[in-house]
């Protein structure tokens, strides 16, 4: 089934830990909220193998914490979501994997490792009930190449195609129902590359000061960007998310420390490429401003 007029119209999100979803969806999230569209957060891991960044935690109390981190985090994820106004935020249920080559990555139960129909299946079991038109998840390196993002990329782009196919898990009793757009989200090169000179320029320390780092190399070319999203007015709620993840991002963050401009600059826009849609296809370097046009 396609998307119809009788349907609220919904943007879905697919990511991989808590937090990821105020990177590169955090502005377009609260942004479509506040303008009447139904949001989606699917989140496929608690994020139980990272690192806790939290300055009021000393060694003893973040060692106290590990065990229990998935669920700290989850409740900081319920406070990104509000801050984002998202209407629903759905778990996957899978465990994180922590990134290639450490042992948490050969974990049976961790995201990187789960039985790949199983995972497809619980998106799709998603996808059919809440009937997103619009969704975005990672390129195909997972923005930087973390096992779980490349997953969540995975998982997506075969959900996206099965949630349709009336043939593919029928056992669920849903009705099949097609997305009209994936979207990736992404960062423009030109976005690290100004940042990166106006941080060196200003004497801020941060990863652009590590040659080994090859920042000038960060982000996706301008010219594969297909689309470009306006949510300056939600910066705030932007960074209200990332606070609301105090074991992940800490206050001296350089998202937090940047100018004020630079900041509302940098995370006032969003950007996305079109990877599949059932709509007619965009004209040669057309840059869409509405992720649901035609659609609306």
């Amino acid at each position: 089934m396609s998307a119809t007029p009788k349907e609220p119209l919904t943007f879905m999100a697919v990511h991989a830990h808590p937090d990821d979803e105020v990177f590169g969806t955090g502005g377009t999230l609260a942004r479509l909220s506040a303008e009447g569209v139904r949001t989606v957060l699917v989140t496929s891991t608690l994020g139980e193998n990272g690192e806790i960044v939290d300055p009021d935690l000393d060694d003893a109390a973040k060692q106290a914490m590990f065990p229990r981190l998935g669920e700290v985090r989850e409740k900081e994820l319920a406070g990104s979501v509000a801050a984002l106004g998202i209407k629903e935020l759905r778990l996957l249920g899978f465990r994180d994997s922590g990134m290639a080559g450490t042992p948490e990555n050969d974990d049976p139960r961790s995201f990187f490792r789960a039985t790949f129909d199983e995972a497809v299946k619980r998106l799709v079991k998603i996808i059919r009930e809440l009937k997103p038109q619009v969704m975005a998840t990672y390129d195909p390196f997972g923005g930087y190449g973390h096992p779980d993002h490349v997953q969540a990329h995975r998982v997506a782009r075969i959900a996206f195609e099965a949630a349709g196919d009336p043939r593919m898990y029928p056992d669920l009793g849903l009705d099949a129902w097609q997305p009209s757009k994936l979207y990736y989200a992404v960062i423009a090169r030109s976005f690290f590359q100004k940042a990166a000179a106006e941080m060196r320029a200003k004497g801020i320390d941060g990863p652009w000061n590590n040659p080994e780092m090859e920042t000038d190399e960060w982000g996706i070319p301008d010219d594969k960007i297909t689309a470009i999203y306006d949510v300056r007015e939600y910066v705030d709620n932007k960074l209200a998310a990332f606070k609301a993840h105090r074991t992940q991002i800490a206050p001296n963050n350089f998202m937090f420390v940047i100018p004020e401009e630079a900041r509302r600059e940098g995370l006032g826009v969003e950007h996305f490429v079109l990877a599949q849609s059932n709509l007619p296809p965009l004209a040669p370097g057309q840059k869409e401003i509405d992720l649901f046009a035609g659609l609306r």
